[in-house]
């Protein structure tokens, strides 16, 4: 029964819209599948990395200490503007880039992928208060953090993947692209920037 809630709270979470679905789908419609694919490929090894750092214990360091905290929180903030604005820039909905190659583009959406998801403090944190709610305490806890953090960004990454399929299913050919390209892109900008400033006024849990 556990479990069971465990898999409904984390379905719950992987649908709820965040820095990640906001750049692939930003991605996709810049640039295409290819670099959509690859950047939900990144926000996947970045929140792996979230998981390991909570079950190691890194992100009580960052908790608790403000300095940590408040340096990858301003951070983070401000590189989801950085890319919020860039991408409300391109409103036609061309790609970021024309000069770069597709294999370029692809290593560049994933590295990019990752570093939205590493800069998110909030989510190392909640994997930290969220996981350990949901461990056996009659088992070791590691392992169990990482078997249950596993799940969860295998969960956000494939609703990020049909997230770049519907986007690239809404930019198929037809009179209303361009105009669904634009939609598309306004509101993936303006969610990555609404999402970094909220990351940017975010407060330690007492």
């Amino acid at each position: 029964m556990s479990f069971i809630a465990f898999l409904l709270a984390a379905l719950l979470l992987a649908i709820t819209p965040g820095p990640g679905i906001a750049y692939v789908v930003a991605r996709t419609v810049s640039s295409g599948r290819r670099e959509g694919l690859a950047s939900c490929l990144g926000t996947g090894v970045g929140g792996m990395a979230h998981v390991l750092a909570a079950a190691l214990g890194l992100s009580v360091m960052v908790a608790q200490s403000a300095m940590a905290f408040n340096m990858v929180k301003y951070i983070g903030a401000a590189y989801l503007i950085f890319l919020g604005v860039r991408i409300l820039m391109r409103e036609d909905g061309t790609a970021v880039s024309t000069q770069t190659g597709g294999s370029k583009g692809a290593h560049r959406a994933l590295l990019e992928g990752m570093v939205v998801e590493l800069m998110n403090v909030k989510t190392a944190l909640f994997f930290l208060a969220f996981l350990p709610q949901f461990a056996l305490p009659t088992e070791p806890l590691v392992p169990q953090l990482v078997m249950l953090g596993s799940i969860c960004v295998a969960l956000n990454t494939l609703v990020d993947v049909v997230a770049v399929f519907a986007a690239q299913k809404l930019l198929a050919s037809g009179p209303a692209r361009a105009a669904r390209a634009r939609w598309l892109t306004r509101f993936s900008g303006g969610t990555m920037v609404g999402l970094g400033i909220f990351l940017g006024f975010a407060r330690r849990e007492s």
